[in-house]
């Protein structure tokens, strides 16, 4: 037999898995093994190409931007020379800039076992805005959104918000802000009306939450979001850590402090931020922050009591809160596109000081009230295949509050005064919430979601929700 045929055959059933050495489960084991890798490579390419797709895209809208502004400028000199303008004195008076433009569309189906008109949580001021959505079909915070460079000074954005009330769809503009872009040495800036940066689900629109509703320390702290107009100063360190460190001054128009006649000050609040990665598949955030409120004659959520009359209360004194917050991110690899887990936690203080006046049919007292108050909530959100997703989330508060009578007023019974105005300490109210949602795509979403509330004394609430939430036009990448 020929020596170099018979090399051959035996250098090819070496080398050649399944004719030889390998068994068909193995060629099989081979072959998937093989492929996930490719898939993998390929997923890894795929974000690495749009990754640079987008940076790419940025710069050539800047690039784009500070051309159209040259030229705007340019053209604006030659139309007030012509006009015997003097040069430098003139404004420009238009923007040829077409800005982002996007709608998110929210509604839900809600069914309560308890009357919502009647939510409370005693211990508790509520804003005018906190508490479930209404029972039945209803509009959610639906949001038309418009952004750009004004010039190659500044950034704009204003975000006009639409969603049913206690009585009627109300309209209000939630965010109309500019910032500038030409601040140094990684220093950022905003005013106008703006979200504020306290806490970590604050300043995040409500279409981006991984929950229906805002969770109970939400709810009771800030009245669901605190956001007001007011100016913000920030800064990013130059640190392969992530460290933001920010302050801001608010007119404290809307709750905690609400006096819609206030000027800027009146709220103050500070941040820190930091975050990182660990390995590849991991990434984190935590944060500190303060608002401090002046409140002055600040009105709560009015409802129906047990014996059948309407309360009010107003406060007027200090509110300080404290917040602590915590984000963890898992994705394999990196590769969020097929699995994920996002678990989120927030802590909440507050130290509340001053006079209220309840007020009951007509009645008034005038009472004495010193609160310190707490709270937290924790959730957790996993992806388990593309697109499906399901979250569970616990809320807990706690009220140690001093109440005394001031004045009766109309009160027959002082006692009577206390127990009504819902500040008296009444349990520790809780809720469990779960949720299960579908994405057919980046710009749609359905969700299905119960809560057990028991933040009402001796009721429990068993709430349902189907929620839709529909994006159309531009839209930006969310926070982390």
């Amino acid at each position: 037999m020929n020596k170099g045929f018979l090399a051959g055959a035996i250098a090819l059933t070496s080398s050649w898995p399944g004719l030889a050495f390998s068994s068909p489960d193995d060629e099989l084991a081979e072959i998937r093994r093989q492929m996930e890798a490719l898939r993998k490579a390929y997923e890894e390419r795929l974000q690495e190409l749009e990754d640079r797709l987008q940076k790419a895209e940025e710069s050539v809208r800047r690039n784009q931007a500070e051309l159209e502004n040259k030229k705007l400028e340019q053209q604006t000199a030659v139309e007030t020379e012509q006009a015997g303008v003097p040069k430098g004195r003139a404004p420009v008076t238009s923007n040829r800039f077409n800005p982002a433009i996007s709608v998110v569309l929210q509604g839900s189906l809600n069914s309560y076992s308890q009357d919502p008109d009647d939510y409370a949580v005693p211990g508790f001021q509520l804003g005018d805005e906190a508490g479930p959505a209404p029972e039945g079909f209803t509009l959610d915070e639906t949001e038309i959104r418009a952004s750009a460079n004004v010039d190659h000074l500044f950034y704009a954005e204003t975000t006009i918000g639409l969603h049913d009330g206690h009585d009627e769809t109300e309209v209000e503009i939630e965010e109309a802000f500019i910032d500038p872009l030409a601040l140094p040495a990684g220093f950022g800036g905003r005013f106008g009306r703006f979200y504020s940066g306290i806490g970590y689900l604050n300043k995040i629109h409500t279409h981006a939450w991984d929950f229906h509703d805002e969770p109970l320390a939400y709810r009771t702290f800030l009245g669901k979001q605190y956001g007001d107009d007011g100016i913000r100063l920030d800064w990013l360190a130059p640190t392969d850590l992530y460290l933001l460190i920010g302050g801001e001054a608010f007119a404290g128009k809307n709750f905690p402090a609400g006096d819609p006649d206030r000027t800027l000050g009146d709220v103050q609040s500070a941040y820190l931020k930091i975050g990182g990665d660990l390995g590849i598949s991991h990434a984190w955030q935590a944060g500190l922050s303060g608002l401090w409120a002046d409140a002055n004659d600040r009105e709560g959520r009015g409802h129906d009591h047990a014996g059948g009359g309407s309360t009010s209360t107003r406060f007027s004194g200090d509110s300080n809160l404290f917040v602590a917050d915590f984000v963890w991110k898992w994705a394999p690899d990196g590769n969020p596109r097929q699995r994920n887990l996002k678990l989120q936690s927030e802590f909440f203080y507050r130290e509340e000081d001053g006079d209220v006046l309840f007020s009951e049919d007509g009645a008034e007292a005038l009472l004495n009230y010193d609160g310190d108050q707490k709270g937290w909530y924790a959730q957790a959100v996993y992806q388990f295949m593309p697109r499906w997703r399901f979250g569970l989330r616990y809320d807990w508060l706690n009220a140690d509050n001093d109440l005394s009578v001031i004045d009766p007023g109309g009160f027959v019974d002082p006692d009577e005064a206390l127990q009504e105005s819902g500040l008296r300490n009444d349990g520790d109210p809780e809720r469990w919430s779960a949720m299960f949602d579908w994405s057919p795509s980046e710009f749609s979403r359905l969700r299905l979601q119960y809560n057990r509330d028991e933040s009402r004394p001796q009721n429990t609430d068993n709430q349902w929700s189907l929620q839709y939430i529909m994006s159309i036009g531009s839209h930006g990448a969310h926070e982390f």
